[in-house]
């Protein structure tokens, strides 16, 4: 009886081995043992072990080419409460996202007017011709209209020094004038966004963010 266990397990070791050998067929581990697991890497030289440290930063950098500025707008007084409110969905952390209110840009003007009595007005646009000069006729501010405006500039040397090249000494009553600001205006933007967060921000209704988030414009 003894004789046959120890056949018994004689038998049993030897297909054992000869199986994990894979005489009998790949065992279902073979494939994670050493060294096939090795030969079976692609490119390993592409692998760089880091400190964790190094590794913490490489990280950090990652996740930070991975954000992107987003920016909706622009919005008026009017609609800007409905676009934060649409917004407030995304449930971003304090401090994700801010309301910006970019400054507008002077614009000073080559003006001659104001002209209320037509016929004065008439005789201006005559004289304009004349020295072939154009110009737009605006209809406010109040202070100003009925006027004609002849150029546009950032600032009132600019529009002086263009007086004084293009306008003739004997058209009276062209001067500068600074136009007053217009309404204001904002954008919405999350400066950091990530990858599911932007998902989240394009996926908003567009109708209340006048046409949706997208990335910022760039800084001139």
């Amino acid at each position: 009886m003894l004789r046959a266990v120890v056949l018994l397990l004689l038998l049993a070791n030897g297909l054992f081995f000869a199986w994990s050998r894979g005489w009998l067929g790949t065992p279902p581990s073979h494939a994670q043992r050493e060294p096939e697991r090795l030969a079976a890497q692609v490119n390993p030289e592409a692998v760089l072990v880091l400190p964790p440290a190094k590794a913490q930063v490489a990280v950090q950098a990652a996740r930070a080419a991975a954000q992107q500025c987003l920016e909706a707008g622009p919005f008026t007084d009017a609609t800007i409460s409905a676009a934060e409110e649409a917004l407030a969905a995304v449930q971003l952390p304090a401090g994700g996202w801010s309301r910006v209110d970019p400054a507008a840009a002077a614009v000073w003007v080559v003006f001659a007017g104001r002209y209320p009595d037509a016929p004065q007005r008439n005789a201006r646009e005559e004289d304009l011709r004349k020295y072939k000069l154009s110009y737009e006729r605006i209809d406010a501010p109040a202070d100003l209209a009925p006027g004609f405006v002849l150029s546009r500039h950032g600032s009132r040397d600019d529009a002086e020094a263009w007086i004084r090249v293009r306008v003739p000494a004997a058209l009276k009553g062209v001067r500068a004038e600074q136009l007053p600001a217009p309404p204001p205006v904002f954008q919405l933007r999350v400066p950091l966004a990530d990858a599911e967060q932007a998902e989240r921000l394009r996926a908003l209704p567009p109708g209340a963010l006048a046409g949706g988030f997208r990335p910022c414009a760039a800084k001139p």
